[in-house]
């Protein structure tokens, strides 16, 4: 699927796939900006803020040992 261009929604089929697509992109990219964050000692008040939410749903959503318990 190539990202660079946005296929035309009059064809569903193709633009659905790259709602699919960006979607999962932009899910990988943020587990792994998480995780550099927290590497980096982000808090999660700051992961939050960042991502427009708040410290509490930054940590349910993304805490690494939570995705690894619902990706099991």
């Amino acid at each position: 699927m190539d990202l660079t261009t946005s296929p035309s929604p009059d064809r569903p089929a193709d633009a659905f796939a790259a709602v699919v697509a960006m979607r999962r992109l932009a899910a990988s990219l943020e587990r792994a900006a998480v995780d550099e964050a927290l590497a980096q000692g982000w808090t999660w008040a700051q992961i939050g803020a960042a991502l427009d939410l708040s410290a509490q749903a930054a940590h349910k959503r993304l805490a690494p040992a939570r995705r690894r318990l619902f990706n099991d």
